[in-house]
Formats: structure tokens, sequence, C-alpha cells
């Protein structure tokens, strides 16, 4: 037998050779073991291979939650093929390009895309070769010859397609190795990580926790905490619900005995709190043990809610990128008092913030810079050797991610993390980090949720400007809530302008819509 590397693959063969019995996966009425799930994914190699794809062949994924994400996803890395994250909301434009910048040579996808796909046929590839998700897919497998040996190694590549929130979708290419120890846990709990693969087994949990991502596999947070679960050999509980429904995942909760939960920010985080509320005495939940955070902001006052709800739990904010995997966390419990204001992250080895010369800031300095990671990092953007040049720059000899994110450092190293660069707010030649003046709004007892964003402005450049969601049966004063905010931020970074709104419009992923929260101003200018 070959030796095991820090091939995902391989990482995976190891544990389901250990444990076969163990439960890998619950959707629904369906419940795969480690084993079943290997035997499937071998199904998905060996079927594959018989459409031609082999190693560094691309296969793209435009699937909702179920076990056959993951089936593809192990069994394109059986091969040796590169796994490609497509949004299954993606129309047409979108579809085609995600498809067409990736050369995909085989989508499996679900059956309510066979329209757009009709609509993009003529601007893909002409042997293109879709598998609709159902009974095409099981008879797909079902016929299919073995898995071919294929020689394995930590640099086989994953690609993990952005969201395209600022500009079109683009694939970070990543080896192996690299975003197992950056992203999926690196197999050690509270400590080194491994040296060796064999050393995964002394890690295995035991007893297993079962841990639920609230958010879809499509995205990057998600088949990192999948993989990380599977290879410490837990369960991944998967919810079969189409759409964020709290009520829906709180009885999935209580049924699974979840023992961790990953949400995504606010935008999941506070309709949880608000359906706990609803109706207080319907569920248990005690099985958790902890709620997890990633991908968005998770605010102090949710935080709190959190906590107050559920004070057996430890609440973990984290922060990460697609371009560095996770990067920085802070630990939450009920009783502690938390620092209002931006969220604060304590820094991981090998994580800094650099300044505009790409030197690291002084902490208490107040300089503010780019949140960066040097160590396992990605090789770049897919085919773009000038943004990946730009992005993954070498400084005296060090290879660096730069996020475009924007910080601080405090005396004690504590990063402040106050947003995307992209996003800040020039007004009269001050810079206004929307992430600070959101964390502000917030904390207002009547707002439930907030998005700030520039507009034009004739004396200014930019005013600052916020669309404000308040909570069910609460009206408020803007003129109140700009006095609150004027006491926690300076004045040049109190909104100017203010819209009330029923309810924020973020993506599944967590993130606001900066281009909805505009709109909301020009409606009202109209009016």
């Amino acid at each position: 037998m070959r030796s095991p590397s820090f091939n995902l693959a391989d990482l995976f063969e190891l544990v389901s050779d250990a444990e076969p019995d163990r439960e890998a996966v619950v959707c629904g009425s369906r419940r795969l073991t480690y084993g079943q799930l290997r035997r499937r994914a071998e199904q998905v190699a060996g079927a594959l291979d018989s459409l031609g794809v082999g190693p560094g062949s691309r296969v793209a994924l435009a699937l909702r939650n179920g076990p056959e994400y993951l089936e593809v996803m192990l069994g394109a890395f059986w091969i040796g093929a590169v796994p490609v994250n497509v949004n299954y909301r993606y129309r047409e434009t979108e579809l085609a390009h995600v498809l067409a910048d990736s050369s995909a040579t085989v989508l499996i996808h679900e059956p309510d895309l066979d329209a757009d796909l009709a609509v993009v046929e003529g601007k893909l590839a002409a042997d293109l070769v879709t598998v609709e998700r159902g009974a095409r897919y099981e008879t797909w497998l079902a016929g299919a010859p073995p898995a071919p040996s294929v020689e394995r190694s930590g640099d086989d590549h994953y690609l993990l397609y952005t969201g395209g929130t600022t500009g079109t979708p683009k694939g970070v290419v990543w080896r192996h190795e690299d975003i197992f120890f950056a992203a999926m846990g690196g197999g050690r709990r509270g400590g080194e990580p491994i040296s060796r693969p064999e050393e995964l087994l002394d890690e295995l949990s035991d007893p297993p926790n079962r841990v639920l991502c609230a958010s879809p596999l499509m995205h990057g947070t998600a088949h990192w905490f999948a993989f990380l679960t599977l290879y410490a050999g837990s369960t991944v509980v998967l919810s079969e619900t189409t759409g964020y429904d709290p009520t829906a995942l709180l009885d999935l909760i209580d049924a699974e005995e979840v023992s961790y939960l990953v949400l995504v920010g606010d935008a999941f985080a506070r309709p949880l709190v608000e359906a706990i509320d609803s109706e207080p005495d319907r569920w248990d939940l005690t099985s958790l043990t902890l709620v997890m955070s990633g991908g968005a902001t998770l605010s102090a006052p949710t935080r709190r809610s959190l906590c107050d709800r559920m004070p057996w739990v430890l609440v973990i904010d984290s922060y990460g990128t697609s371009e560095t995997g996770g990067q920085a966390s802070s630990v939450h419990s009920a009783g502690m008092v938390a620092r209002p204001g931006p969220p604060r992250f304590e820094m991981r080895d090998h994580t800094a913030v650099l300044d505009d010369r790409l030197g690291p800031v002084t902490p208490g300095s107040g300089t503010v810079g780019r949140v960066a990671k040097r160590g396992h990092v990605p090789l770049g953007y897919l085919d773009d050797p000038e943004r990946s040049a730009a992005v993954f720059p070498v400084v005296d000899g060090v290879r660096w991610a730069l996020t475009g994110d924007q910080a601080t450092v405090d005396d004690d190293g504590t990063i402040v993390l106050l947003g995307r660069g992209s996003a800040t707010i020039n007004s009269g030649g001050e810079k206004v980090h929307p992430e600070e003046v959101e964390a502000a709004l917030v904390e207002h007892p009547e707002v439930l949720d907030a998005v700030v964003v520039g507009l034009p402005d004739h004396r200014w450049g930019e005013k600052v400007a916020a669309v404000v969601a308040v909570r069910p049966d609460e009206t408020v004063d803007t003129d109140a809530l700009a006095a609150h905010c004027r006491e926690r931020v300076a004045g040049f970074k109190v909104p100017r302008d203010m819209v009330v709104v029923e309810r924020i419009r973020r993506s599944e992923s967590g993130k606001p819509d900066h281009q909805w929260a505009r709109s909301r101003f020009e409606s009202q200018a109209r009016s």
C-alpha cells in the first residue's frame, strides 16, 4: 500500500479505513457511514473516469445540500480531478462565466438548472457533459466501472470560486496540503498541526461530534467545516431545507442532537434568536456545545443574544477569507463583557496586519493596514497572473496572501477589523469604514440589522448613508439613532441619510447587498 500524503482523498481514505461503520453524513432520511460514503465516492471516481476525466480535469457542482455534494468532491479528488463550486442560484450569464472560466468538462447539477443550461449551451465547450441529480445520477453511478488507480499527492489542486462580491467570481487555486492546514483543521485539536498523515487517526473525536453547517455546501465555509468534520471522524448533518429557515434548523438540531452549529454572521444568527424567542419552550438545544460563525460579521449584541438564550454554549466568531483560510477567532460565553464596536480577533500564527509598504503594523499605533497571511496560502487565482501577483506578493522571501480587509492592531496584538477596503467611504478626505458604523448602529436596542454605504455628495465627495432594519413591532427615530451613533463614533462617521426597512437584503453567504442598499436611497429620492 502506498504511503498516504496530505491529499484530501488520502486523508479521507485513512479515516474510512479506521472507522467504516461510523456515521459520516446525515441528510433527512439518508444516512451514510464512512464506508458507504467511500464506496459511493469511488463509484463517482469510476463514473468520472469513464467520461475521460483525469488528473487536473475540472468537475463543476451546481448542487444544493446533500450527500451527493461530498460524494462528487471526494470522487473527483480520488482521481486527481478538481471540483468547482457553482452557485445553484446563478442564472445564464453567471453560470456561463464560471463554467467557461473554470474549463469544466463535467457538470453535476440540480434538475431545475436545465432551462438555464439550454440557454448557455452555445457559449460552453461542446464536450461539456451534464449529469442531473436524481435518477440519472444514480443510474450513472450504478453503471460505473471500478475507480482507476491514480497517483495522488498534497500538490493536487483544490479550487474555490469566490462569491463575486467585488466583481465576477474568480477561482482561488490551492494545493491540497495547504487548504488542509489552512481551513480543514490541520488534523490536531488545540495544538501544533500534525506532521504525518497517519497522525490524523490519533485525533479522531471520541465520541464523534455532530456538526451542522447552516450555509449551503457551495460556499467555502460550509465545505471547509464539512471536511474538517470528516477528518475528525465525526458526522456531517445537512439540512434538506432550501433557503435559510431558522425554525427548521432548530428542529433539526434537536432531532439529530447536533453538538456543533456553524452560522454565517448576524444574517443567520439574528433570525435564529428571533425564532427561539417566538417559541421559547419548543426546543431543548442542550446537545449544542459550540456555536461557530464565519464568513460574515457577528456583532456584539448578537453574540450576547446567543449566549443569553443558550448560556451553556461557547460562541466562537472566526475570521478568514477564500484567499487565506482561517486566520483569527474570538471566543465568547455567557457573562463575558464584550467590547462594543468593530469585531476583534486573536491572531493565529502566520497572520499579520501589513501597512502600505507591506511591513507589519506596530501594535497600538492606530495605523490602518491590510490583514494578511503567510505559510499555507493559495497558489493564486486561476489563469490570472496579474491579479495573483498583486494579492500574493513575495516580500523579503516570504509569500503573503493579502485580504481586502482593513484593520488596526491593539496594544495586546488583537486585530480590530474595520471591513473591506473597497467599501471604505471617503467623506471630505476622512476615511469611514462601514463595519465600524454598522457596529454602532446595531448597538441600539431597536435596531435589528444595518448596512452602511457611501453616496455621492457634491460637497464631501461621498456621504455616509445607512439602511436600517428595526425589530418587529418597534419604531426608531432617525435623529435619535444619529445621536446614538455620535456617542460611539466620530461625527464625520455618523450617517447623514438613513432609510428604515423591514429587513436587510443579504446573500445566502450572509454578505450585505450594497447595490440594493444604494437603490433604497434612489427610491426615496423619487418618492
